[in-house]
């Protein structure tokens, strides 16, 4: 049987940093890092910590997320026109299919959980 332990979030770990595609960039010049701390057997379903710099793009999701802000503020923006406002300590799912704008309007850091409908 194989060994299972705990995923321990206060471990450091070091990060992966990037940036939305250019074509998907609508101001600024946001930055992002990403530290996956946890991803199950089946590639489904994965959880860690993210951060970004200041900017807004567009943004598609063909996954479910969970998104705990822990600092900073951000606003998504449906393709309605629908607005969310989220600030330290708010938390939100965003559903597979969702279509809009990501804003981060302070430097943001949140934790995530994610489920891929199917395996990536």
């Amino acid at each position: 049987m194989a060994k299972v332990s705990i995923v321990d979030f206060r471990d450091v770990v070091a990060g992966e940093e990037s940036a939305p595609e250019p074509a998907k960039i609508v101001s600024g010049a946001p930055r992002t890092v990403v530290v996956n701390r946890y991803t199950e057997p089946s590639g489904q379903f994965f959880a860690g910590d993210w951060s970004s710099t200041v900017g807004k793009w567009h943004v598609v999701y063909s996954e479910h997320e969970f998104c705990h802000l822990l600092e900073g503020r951000v606003i998504l923006a449906s393709d309605a026109g629908e607005q969310w406002h989220f600030g330290p300590g708010d938390a939100w799912v965003i559903p597979a299919g969702f279509s809009g704008t990501w804003e981060t309007i302070e430097p943001a850091r949140k934790r995530y959980a994610i489920f891929e409908a199917t395996a990536a």
